[in-house]
């Protein structure tokens, strides 16, 4: 069923308030939908920032959120503001960049994030892409593995693209017009556009995969 983003979001906003309160400090959107590029059965991926969140709170955000339409779809973050403001620099990296405000502004709530976070979060990317590519082709051998895989790829992509340019792309599609080569080829395949490059086979999505990551890890990994 195809969802009336506009009307759902202020669906959403009236829970939370109605449920939390003061307590709201940030509501954001992430993902396909946040991004304009949902299609039928997407995630609503959303964020939340409390002043502190317990067991409690989680709870009674699962029972605010569960009267909603749609409830099947809705994931997302959940924090409170000490631990965010704590949180890896090199996660928040994407995550501010790939958030869209609904109530209130992220930033103040956010450490600095400089350019070496950003080679961390590069790095970090490619160092788990790599162990589980290479996993996932002598061991568990599923395509959908390599679906994630490729999904996680296009973040590091955004990464890559941003340390070199000092543009953040967000959406996938232009970001596939952003890039050449090799990734262009593995947002293509995430995006399932017609992208040029190696046969779409397990086997070789793999193998490209793989070896990208790989000449990745060796240039950020190495001492500056």
């Amino acid at each position: 069923m195809a969802i009336d983003l506009a009307s759902w979001k202020g669906e959403y906003l009236n829970a939370v308030k109605a449920r939390f309160g003061g307590r709201v400090l940030f509501v954001g959107i992430q993902g396909s939908h946040g991004r304009g590029e949902a299609g039928e059965g997407s995630d609503i991926d959303m964020v939340l920032i409390l002043d502190r969140v317990t067991v409690t709170d989680l709870e009674a955000y699962d029972e605010a959120i569960s009267a909603l339409p749609h409830r099947e779809r809705i994931c997302g973050f959940v924090s409170g503001r000490e631990e965010l403001a704590c949180w890896s620099r090199a996660d928040l990296f994407q995550f501010c960049r790939d958030t869209l405000p609904l109530l209130g502004d992220l930033r103040p709530l956010l450490p600095e994030i400089g350019r070496d976070d950003v080679r961390a979060a590069i790095l970090t990317g490619a160092c788990n892409l790599y162990h589980m590519c290479g996993h996932n082709l002598v061991h568990e051998k599923d395509p959908a593995i390599l679906k994630g895989l490729l999904k996680a790829a296009v973040f590091v992509v955004q990464a890559l693209h941003f340390d070199r340019t000092g543009v953040y792309v967000n959406r996938h599609r232009d970001l596939l017009a952003a890039v050449t080569g090799d990734e262009r080829e593995l947002v293509g395949a995430y995006s399932g556009s017609k992208a040029p490059g190696p046969g779409r086979d397990f086997e070789g999505l793999s193998g490209l995969l793989f070896t990208w990551a790989g000449r990745v890890v060796r240039e950020y990994g190495r001492p500056a």
